[in-house]
């Protein structure tokens, strides 16, 4: 075991944590302690008062916890922040312009990250408390479903800094880095914070299909196709439903585009490559599954979270889009669909193809049968 009675073996402990950690796949990290983000709970406050968070209820709930580290844990004292790079190896731009095949975003079309971040993360944490008899219990680890401000004590720690799209940005990885922390009682010595290398571009601001950025640095989530694809528990809003196009699982625009990308790479860990069946999937045959079959298919990916209904009318969406009248049938069927959400999306697609008096039929016979509300709304559209 190595004691750590003073600062030069806690600086050698440092050391080979870095080195560790790049064993274990992590492509960067860094250090910073609890109490170096001061200013995020006023920006989290801002954000949650004008009511950008939408549904995920949980972001204001756990507002207090989420505030900093010692929030969550009062005895943490140093903060190790790390990433693992995801880039993909071609750019998710040239997908929207394959309208008959769903776009995933490029984090979930692999393995999901959380299930590998957490176990090596669970790996680094063993092998920090074995260097030590007196450290049990003294470490804590996080991905992502904790409330913990990844970002904020990202930028704090030097790995990057919060863009003008309120991502982080890499100048060695770009947009594409997973992050995970651990939380510790030792009092490492922190690294440098990284300036925001942003200046006066606008790329990601301008590459927004919704412009869901009301200003730079603030985004709207209840605008954002990420947000609308994944976390929007009811129907797509119709000013939003044609700018989605063919995504179907989040969006990497405002990513994609940022000019930090040229030094990026991609990934080097095979379970976040793109999986073949996930990297441009047919339209046709995604609308046909049925729930054990999206289960099934999306097994360890983050789509499957999400559920069928939510990602079936997503898919819909795409469908209404895509000008491809070969849609129409696939589409009809869905109008019977168990699922209201998918029900209520088959409407609006169904609409784009046909002329508006056979749409009108159809919703006078429709509005017979029909009890929910939502789906009534979308044949009401034709009526009124």
């Amino acid at each position: 075991m190595m004691p750590l009675p003073g600062q030069d073996d806690l600086s050698r402990l440092q050391t080979s944590f870095r080195e560790q950690a790049a064993e274990l796949g992590f492509d960067a990290v860094r250090f910073t302690h609890a109490d170096a983000i001061p200013d995020a709970p006023a920006k989290l406050r801002s954000f949650l008062e004008k009511g950008y968070h939408g549904d995920m209820s949980w972001l204001l709930e756990h507002e207090q916890r989420r505030r900093s580290p010692a929030d969550l844990w009062p005895e943490v004292k140093s903060v190790v922040m790390l990433g693992m790079n995801y880039g993909p190896e071609v750019d998710p731009m040239t997908k929207l312009t394959h309208r008959d095949s769903g776009n995933i975003s490029v984090y979930a079309c692999g393995t999901d990250y959380h299930e590998v971040i957490k176990k090596r993360l669970k790996q680094l944490g063993r092998w920090l408390l074995a260097q030590d008899d007196a450290m049990d219990d003294q470490i804590k680890v996080f991905v992502d479903t904790a409330p913990v401000m990844e970002k904020p004590l990202a930028a704090a720690a030097g790995l990057g800094w919060q863009g003008k799209h309120t991502n982080l940005v890499s100048r060695e990885f770009g947009s594409w880095l997973f992050l995970g922390s651990i939380f510790t009682t030792l009092a490492f010595e922190p690294d440098a914070p990284e300036q925001d290398h942003c200046g006066s571009c606008r790329a990601c601001l301008n590459a927004c299909p919704t412009q869901a950025f009301p200003a730079p640095y603030q985004l709207d989530a209840r605008k954002c196709i990420s947000y609308l694809t994944i976390e929007a528990k009811e129907q797509i809003p119709l000013a939003y439903r044609e700018k989605m196009g063919n995504r179907i699982y989040g969006c990497d625009d405002c990513l994609a585009v940022c000019p930090w990308n040229k030094y990026a790479q991609s990934t080097r860990e095979a379970k976040f490559q793109a999986r073949r069946d996930l990297s441009s999937p047919d339209l046709r045959d995604l609308a046909a599954l049925d729930d054990g079959a999206f289960r099934t298919l999306f097994t360890k990916s983050p789509v499957k979270r999400t559920g069928r209904g939510r990602f079936i009318r997503n898919v819909v969406v795409a469908m209404g889009n895509a000008n491809n009248p070969d849609y129409i049938h696939p589409i009809e069927t869905l109008l019977d669909d168990p699922e209201p959400l998918v029900r209520g999306m088959a409407v609006w697609a169904l609409g784009r193809y046909l002329q508006p008096s056979e749409m009108l039929a159809r919703a006078n016979a429709a509005l017979r049968t029909e009890t929910d509300a939502g789906v009534r709304t979308e044949w009401r559209r034709f009526v009124d």
